[in-house]
């Protein structure tokens, strides 16, 4: 598994569970799927992701995107 699908993998995952606590727990956690949506949208811009950091840091070879 490449980086950048590392990345995109992590991002679903935390954005469906992000949904399964706003409906089971609270209607707060909307703000957590609002802060991966902002997070995404700065990436695509500035090409920094804090995810792809991670993922990097244990090892994970580099993608084209986040290389």
């Amino acid at each position: 598994m490449t980086l950048d699908r590392a990345v995109l993998a992590f991002a679903g995952v935390m954005v469906l569970l992000s949904v399964v606590l706003t409906v089971y727990v609270s209607p707060v956690w909307m703000w957590f799927t609002v802060f991966i949506g902002l997070n995404l949208l700065q990436s695509a811009f500035t090409g920094f992701c804090p995810a792809a950091t991670v993922f990097r840091w244990l090892g994970v070879k580099a993608g084209t995107a986040f290389g």
